[in-house]
């Protein structure tokens, strides 16, 4: 069995690009290649195939393929940009966006850079931000806290066409795309690069003079890493006992089109679903071009595995079009810089394991006011989200949301101040906290905590008139 897909039934008036799930339960979008972003809010039952599009402030730049991120704050950091307003700039400008003001603040950058382009991101544990450069080995660290960068450890390689994928020790994994089958991480504690291994076969897609692309890598719920490499290879790292051990490797599937010719995820997205497996594109050959149209797959862990599954009406561009975003609802969205966004709805439903848990919350709330939210798995398993360098749309942090038992009516509260981005945070108990938004029916509800699509068991709550 496979999902299905879903076209949004009110169409964005945009060609719709990178995509970012706001801690208030609303999605950001960018108008693609553009300044313009604008706002997907759900219905009162949180439904987002019938939600409402809004527009937002303007950013400062127009870039395209770039470094993003949703910050522990609630923020938006955005940096770089292969290009800007459609011309070819490695652009060096970074920005951060504020919901609640609906407003933009340009940034510094990192001392003595010239690009930062489409530059690869990761939001740490610590909720600082880890970019790459593209064009030599060094690495910077943005603190949104103290609103400052830091250098970082020097890679073995530029990390130039990088896909970043956080672990759950703390380390933060990439395939070098200029030394095809080697491996690195960073350890965060010691401000390292080590290496982690070599993969089966390359990953990256050999190129006359350019360092080959590749695809996402995301993350598992057993804690392994699926890496799809734009050769049509994937792989799946097993990681060590301590972090500064490489770990191992073993082959993935291979993706064919049905007629069994390779197919090249030359950037493409990949999702975790809530099920366990992972959503997947690619286009067709031939190698180092990026024709149509995109093929999906469905990944299996258990199986080591792909299955073709139906594509969706608007999959007739190239895959490195394509956007994903894994919605609350478990629904994963899928844009391809146009205004036809499709909804895919995957089968089956995630272990009871997989849950987040609260372990202490709030029994009477009133609106306007602010709470702590303590539990376990606040943030999920896995960044669930992965394209490589030219889009990062991580989700693993913590939503909170208030469900009338009346009349069914739902509210997401506003999320802020995550006391970790980590993900598998296994029994550690993490907070937040969350703001009720005013207009929340009162009465008897439910309160519940969703990480990456998958709901919490619900506590019982007083929304005070």
């Amino acid at each position: 069995m496979a999902g299905t897909w879903t076209v949004l039934t009110n169409q964005p008036p945009l060609s719709a690009g990178t995509m970012l799930l706001l801690t208030d339960g609303t999605v950001m979008c960018q108008d693609n290649g553009t300044a313009n972003w604008w706002r997907l809010s759900p219905d009162s039952r949180g439904d987002y195939i019938a939600g409402t599009w809004s527009p937002l402030a303007a950013g400062p730049n127009a870039p395209l393929y770039f470094a993003s991120a949703v910050l522990k704050d609630g923020r938006v950091f955005v940096a770089g940009g292969e290009y800007n307003g459609g011309t070819q700039a490695d652009l060096l400008a970074a920005e951060v966006y504020d919901p609640v003001s609906d407003s933009w603040a340009v940034i510094a950058t990192p001392s003595g850079w010239v690009h930062l382009g489409d530059a690869p991101s990761c939001v740490l544990p610590d909720g600082r931000v880890l970019v790459g450069s593209i064009d030599d080995v060094r690495t910077a660290i943005y603190d949104p806290v103290a609103n400052t960068w830091v250098s970082a450890g020097n890679k073995n390689d530029s990390s130039s066409e990088e896909t970043f994928t956080l672990l759950p020790d703390g380390t933060v994994l990439s395939v070098q795309c200029s030394t095809p089958s080697n491996a690195e991480k960073y350890i965060v504690a010691s401000d390292t690069w080590v290496p982690a291994g070599t993969t089966p076969s390359p990953l990256p897609q050999p190129c006359p003079g350019v360092i080959g692309e590749i695809g996402p890598a995301l993350l598992l719920p057993d804690g392994r890493v699926l890496a799809v490499g734009a050769s049509g290879n994937t792989a799946v790292y097993n990681p060590p006992s301590a972090p500064s051990q490489p770990g191992t490797w073993m082959a993935g599937p291979t993706l064919f089109d049905e007629s069994g010719n390779t197919l090249f995820p030359m950037d493409a997205p990949g999702c975790l679903l809530p099920n366990g497996k992972v959503l997947l594109c690619a286009s067709p050959g031939p190698p180092c071009q990026y024709p149509p149209p995109t093929t999906f797959f469905e990944y299996d862990p258990s199986s080591n595995s792909v299955t073709r599954i139906v594509s969706p009406a608007n999959a007739g561009g190239p895959c490195y079009n394509g956007r994903m975003l894994l919605l609350p609802s478990g629904q994963v969205f899928f844009a391809n810089a146009s205004t036809d966004v499709e909804v895919y709805t995957p089968d089956g439903a995630p272990q009871a394991t997989w849950k987040p848990q609260i372990t202490n919350a709030p029994r009477r709330i009133s609106a306007n006011q602010t709470y702590v939210l303590q539990g376990r798995l606040l943030n999920g398993l896995s960044q669930a989200v992965s394209y490589g360098d030219d889009a990062q749309m991580a989700t693993n942090y913590p939503l909170v949301c208030v469900r009338n038992r009346a009349s069914s009516h739902l509210v997401f509260c506003r999320t802020f101040d995550h006391s970790s981005m980590g993900v598998a945070t296994q029994t550690a108990i993490h907070s937040t906290r969350f703001s009720v938004p005013s207009g929340v029916p009162a009465g008897g509800s439910e309160l519940f905590v969703v990480a990456n699509g998958i709901w919490s068991d619900p506590v019982s709550v007083n929304v005070n008139p």
